[in-house]
């Protein structure tokens, strides 16, 4: 038994169907709008297993949680877009770092080669 159950109202199948028919959107949101349509629990909904959504969806079983938790936690928009990273990126060389890098890249090679290699 799946932790999240998607139950969606009449007006929000209305809206996933009108999503998928017209096909106008990203092949990832397409592919979210069938999970929650598939998952759909309430009355009239098919109420597939997560096993059977991958399979006919073609996609992972965490996808398939994924989309199903950020639907019963954040509505069905936030279910239909990807969440974007928060990690933060740290940049590997400081600016005097990279100065120094250019210009290094930029002189002229060592004798005996045509260009800088990474050896």
């Amino acid at each position: 038994m799946a932790k999240y159950i998607v139950r969606l109202t009449a007006e929000e199948r209305m809206q996933l169907t009108e999503l998928i028919s017209t096909g106008r959107r990203a092949a990832s949101v397409l592919a979210r709008a069938r999970i929650l349509l598939k998952a759909d629990a309430s009355e009239g909904g098919p109420a597939w297993s997560d096993g059977e959504i991958a399979a006919a969806v073609e996609t992972s079983l965490a996808s398939v949680h994924r989309v199903r938790q950020a639907c019963v936690e954040d509505g069905v928009a936030a279910a239909l877009t990807r969440k974007r990273p928060t990690g933060r990126h740290y940049c590997k060389l400081d600016g005097a770092q990279e100065a120094r890098l250019v210009a290094l890249a930029c002189s002229t090679p060592p004798e005996g080669r045509v260009r800088w290699t990474l050896q």
